[in-house]
């Protein structure tokens, strides 16, 4: 019919999350994989400030030292770290929106965004620390692990599930 959207979905339905869940992961998925070379570097940068001073000296020193592959190590727990955390992130803050408008019925809307952005984070931040952890140690040692899957595997055997 004219006029009538291929796609529609009820606001507050699952699908309504479900999408909300998928913008947060590849927005947040695909902008921190774009800057994987920047964080390599910022990391890198903490555990050896001496050697690596600069953004652009750091860069070289990387690039001559451990190859051009050495700016994407970790783009993996960037992809997919953050992506979990853009999907926890967007899909909860909906989620706890509606819980809080229902519950805090006499509040200002201000301070129920507030609250569901608060309440999102704090879910998404843990989701996202498994692969922080890998990542970290995936670019600040080079033969640490190639990726995610081998990663999680090495660091649980090393340092258990507190790792």
């Amino acid at each position: 019919m004219e006029g009538e959207s291929l796609f529609e979905v009820e606001e507050f339905s699952a699908g309504y999350y479900g999408l909300c869940t998928a913008g947060g992961m590849l927005s947040a998925g695909i902008t921190h994989l774009a800057i994987t070379p920047l964080d390599v570097l910022k990391v890198n940068m903490q555990v050896d400030p001496l050697k690596y001073r600069g953004i652009s000296s750091g860069l070289i020193t990387l690039w001559r030292e451990q190859g051009h592959s050495a700016l994407w190590r970790g783009w993996s727990g960037k992809l997919f770290g953050y992506g979990v955390q853009g999907g926890f992130k967007f899909g909860l803050y909906e989620y706890f929106k509606r819980s809080y408008s229902e519950l805090l019925v006499d509040q200002r809307r201000s301070v129920i965004f507030f609250l569901s952005g608060a309440s999102a984070q704090v879910f998404a931040d843990v989701a996202l620390c498994p692969f922080e952890a890998v990542k970290v140690q995936v670019q600040t040692q080079p033969h640490f692990a190639r990726g995610l899957t081998d990663g999680f595997r090495k660091l649980y055997v090393n340092e258990g599930i507190s790792g």
